[in-house]
């Protein structure tokens, strides 16, 4: 090889090496990143970033870290109650680095111990509570998860923000049971409800019942009484209308002499010839003679 060629190639590996250094010298850590630095095997004091960071080549070695809240699935586990019910559990945990350089130096892979201790932890819990409180509270079982978790994963830097219970799948029969018992639960809702609108009917429709008579009765009274009211009115109207026939009969009679009165004998006397009948008419002078003569042998 000639001398040119020669420094050339020397030149492009003083070149390699100087980009490959200058790569492991400068690193620029985004803000949600820090940098566990390792200096010939220790630690140094406080996690690099963010922004630019300079190491030294061949000495520094470093592990990323994410302070981001993460989420990670802990599978079905099979876990069995306090009552001896094998249940199917499958959940979410959410977790937060807070100490970086702990969660690189406490633990060697923190993901997998981690999900170790979220399904060690789950029996655990599941084993000191009744099939039935597994169903029905399962708040309180996440908040017995989070706080477990967290009191193991504190020591290692880290910080369980929250657990979540996705699905709970119990056994077959306890199933079987349950659609039953949801079954029955609905029957009772609409029988109750039915007999409830059946007892409300009821209720109305006396009540309304109940209005119509008291209606009923207060219009034959109204009635009863505009038509005693009525009557009355029509008495006295007749009353009144008779005592003024009276009067004036009375005064038109006070006017009437002897000559009208015998006119209107004499008429009297001839409407009642008129009819075909056999009649023996008296004159009043008659009788008035036959009055005196009577009267004069009563007194012999």
């Amino acid at each position: 090889m000639d001398p040119a060629g020669f420094f050339l190639c020397l030149g492009g590996i003083a070149l390699f090496v100087i980009v490959i250094a200058m790569f492991n010298l400068i690193r620029i850590v985004p803000e949600y990143q820090r940098l566990v630095v390792f200096r010939l095997g220790r630690v140094l004091g406080r996690p690099k970033g963010p922004g630019l960071v300079i190491l030294i080549p061949g000495v520094d070695r470093t592990v990323k870290v994410d302070l981001r809240e993460q989420v990670r699935e802990v599978p079905h586990q099979t876990s069995i109650t306090k009552d001896n019910a094998p249940i199917s559990i499958d959940f979410l945990w959410y977790y937060k680095i807070l100490d970086p350089a702990q969660s690189v130096l406490q633990v060697g892979n923190f993901e997998t111990a981690a999900a170790g201790i979220a399904a060690t932890t789950l029996r655990a819990v599941i084993g000191g509570i009744p099939l039935d409180d597994v169903l029905s509270e399962r708040e309180h079982i996440n908040n017995m998860l989070r706080t477990r978790l967290d009191e193991v994963t504190e020591r290692w830097g880290v910080k369980v923000t929250n657990v979540e219970i996705r699905e709970i799948i119990p056994p077959r029969d306890v199933q079987d049971a349950m659609n039953r018992q949801m079954s029955a639960e609905r029957i009772r809702r609409a029988v109750v409800t039915e007999s409830t609108g059946t007892r409300e009917s009821a209720v109305n429709v006396a009540e309304g019942e109940k209005q119509s008579a008291i209606l009923r009765a207060e219009g034959q009274k109204q009635s009863a009484i505009l038509q005693a009211e009525g009557e009355r009115q029509a008495q006295l109207l007749r009353a009144e209308g008779f005592a003024q026939a009276l009067d004036s009969i009375f005064n038109s009679a006070k006017n009437i002499d002897q000559k009208t009165m015998t006119l209107q004998y004499f008429e009297t006397l001839k409407s009642i010839g008129a009819s075909e009948s056999t009649k023996y008419i008296f004159p009043m002078e008659f009788t008035s003679m036959l009055d005196n003569f009577l009267g004069k042998d009563s007194k012999k």
